[in-house]
């Protein structure tokens, strides 16, 4: 499980550090994708194939599902995480999601997310001025 709240730097190689503690989860590598928010996810292998399988079985004759699964599976890469623990970001990623030297990885439950430090700020002060409403209106799903 991903949880917690994580500041790294980007090298001059796009090379981004994960938190040690999740490491060993990524033993067999990891998928990196455009995610929602303009920022990265970071799932597992095992994760990601629960995700992939889900995507295909979206019907392929809405727009908005072929859209979703192009943005997911096409903006997708497989990478290794190295002996010091780092992975290497495509330029298509980092431009996707605006990432500047300092990188916030966030954790959330089934993945990892990949904000510019700033962007995450911003994020942040929005949502947590409005949690108050955001709770509200998670009472339909059980929460």
């Amino acid at each position: 499980m991903f949880i917690g709240e994580y500041k790294y730097n980007l090298d001059t190689k796009n090379r981004l550090a994960m938190p040690s503690k999740f490491r060993n989860l990524f033993k067999d590598g990891a998928v990196i994708t455009k995610g929602l928010d303009n920022c990265l996810f970071v799932y597992t292998t095992k994760e990601w194939k629960k995700l992939a399988d889900k995507l295909a079985n979206l019907p392929f004759s809405q727009a908005k599902s072929r859209a979703f699964s192009r943005m997911m599976l096409a903006g997708a890469m497989d990478v290794k995480i190295d002996k010091l623990g780092r992975v290497i970001l495509p330029d298509y990623l980092k431009q996707f999601a605006s990432l500047n030297k300092k990188v916030v990885l966030a954790g959330l439950y089934n993945r990892l997310e990949v904000w510019d430090e700033k962007m995450w700020n911003k994020y942040q002060r929005t949502s947590e001025k409005d949690s108050n409403e955001i709770a509200e209106g998670l009472v339909d799903l059980g929460i």
